[in-house]
């Protein structure tokens, strides 16, 4: 943030994942204190899990247990050799909105929203 140097009509819009109080993120976001900087994330470990599992085909994202990293679980759980062979799946499937849970929309709405108001803030 401080390298990007937001300020009036150069506003910072960052999203964030898994930003759910008490998380170590929100704890990094809490430092962010610049009127000109809008710090939104969403409620998933990771953006994967705001693709709808109906729109990969699953039921439901793998439940994976706390101190193992969650995509190697997830793919571990799905039977996917590599994140980044489950990533290629992913975005082979998301064809619209509707493919992506409303948190991480709404999300991103208020960015663009943010960082596209007029200057004279």
């Amino acid at each position: 943030v401080r390298a990007f140097g937001p300020g009036p009509g150069r506003r910072l819009g960052v999203p964030v994942d898994h930003l759910v109080p008490g998380s170590k993120e929100s704890r990094i976001v809490a430092k962010v204190t610049s009127p000109h900087v809008l710090v939104t994330g969403h409620p998933y470990v990771d953006v994967w899990q705001a693709v709808k599992p109906r729109a990969l085909g699953i039921a439901a994202w793998p439940v994976v247990p706390p101190g193992r990293p969650w995509k190697e679980g997830v793919c571990a759980a799905l039977g996917v050799a590599e994140p980044a062979d489950m990533w290629r799946h992913i975005l082979s499937r998301v064809d619209s909105f509707a493919d992506v849970e409303t948190p991480l929309i709404n999300a991103m709405e208020r960015l663009i929203d943010f960082v596209t108001e007029p200057a004279g803030d």
